[in-house]
């Protein structure tokens, strides 16, 4: 699998805990496309994720799809849990309209809602229902291939 490029996104999800609001966020590449109707989108997850378990807890999460410039969010974001609760607070951007999960400017975005999860193997598919997009610059995308971070520009070379 370290052959087969994917892009590279941000996911993130909260809870409310003591009337205060935590947001979590974690660099992914295993998006998928499920359905365009009802529009659904998967996310694939440890199953003793922490961040799957907000997931389940708020039942909310959004995508952003990262463009090479994010190359330091998507590093920041795939560090264990401490060092994403200080990127959280200084790197992502507003919440969502439809769900309030953070959402990174890029060039594209979506906000779901949990319609299932399903144990797949080591990992547990989360399953949304997309209730909200955005679309920003159309810049090259961040994309992850032998293991690293690389751009469109960095493969063509």
């Amino acid at each position: 699998m370290r052959q087969f490029v994917t892009g590279v996104c941000v996911a993130s999800t909260y809870v409310d805990q003591d009337s205060e609001r935590r947001h979590d966020a974690v660099t992914v590449n295993s998006v998928t496309s499920l359905s365009l109707d009802p529009p659904l989108i998967a996310l694939c997850l440890r199953h003793e994720s922490r961040f799957l378990a907000r997931i389940r807890s708020s039942a909310r999460w959004a995508v952003s799809i990262l463009s090479a410039d994010h190359e330091s969010i998507a590093e920041a974001f795939a560090q264990d849990q401490d060092k994403r609760a200080w990127a959280v607070k200084t790197m992502l951007g507003e919440p969502g309209p439809a769900t309030g999960a953070l959402i990174v400017k890029g060039p594209g975005w979506m906000e779901c809602e949990l319609d299932r999860s399903i144990a797949v193997g080591d990992h547990t598919m989360v399953i949304g229902e997309v209730r909200s997009t955005g679309v920003g610059d159309a810049d090259s995308p961040l994309i992850f291939l032998e293991g690293r971070f690389r751009s469109l520009e960095t493969v063509q070379s």
